[in-house]
């Protein structure tokens, strides 16, 4: 099936849902700075009010870029690179000791993990023409 043969809806949509969420997430990074520092600082992440500052933009500019349909390529491929980034570093749950807090790193690392593949599709799909793109 031809990108040209999806529906152009729902596939606005599915880029409003899924862009529109990161670029909310990324907004949290600003939002939630000085707690989100402590955690990555508590992973061991060099420079870590940096790393919040710098991920939580990457994500409202790959995400709204998504939404727009403009330069999905460097959008969604900025966007695979961070998840394979943040998910192991964030996320590792085969480090923590306590049931429950294991429990919630599994899930936010199988949460990435989806929209890591998610975006793995658009970047795969970044070059044909997107329905309802402007440009």
């Amino acid at each position: 099936m031809a990108l040209e043969t999806v529906s152009p809806v729902a596939f606005l949509l599915g880029r409003v849902l899924f862009g529109g969420v990161l670029a909310f997430t990324g907004l949290n990074h600003f939002q939630q700075s000085d707690a989100m520092t402590g955690y990555a600082e508590s992973k061991g992440l060099p420079f870590p009010r940096l790393a919040v500052l710098g991920s939580g933009a990457l994500l409202i500019a790959g995400g709204i870029a998504l939404v727009l349909g403009v330069l999905p390529i460097l959008a969604a491929g900025a966007l695979v690179a961070f998840f394979l980034v943040a998910t192991p570093t964030m996320h590792d749950f085969w480090n923590v000791e306590d049931p429950q807090q294991r429990q919630s790193e599994r899930n936010d690392f199988l949460k990435n993990a989806a929209l890591a593949g998610g975006a793995l599709v658009l970047l795969a799909i970044g070059g044909a023409n997107w329905p309802l793109a402007p440009f």
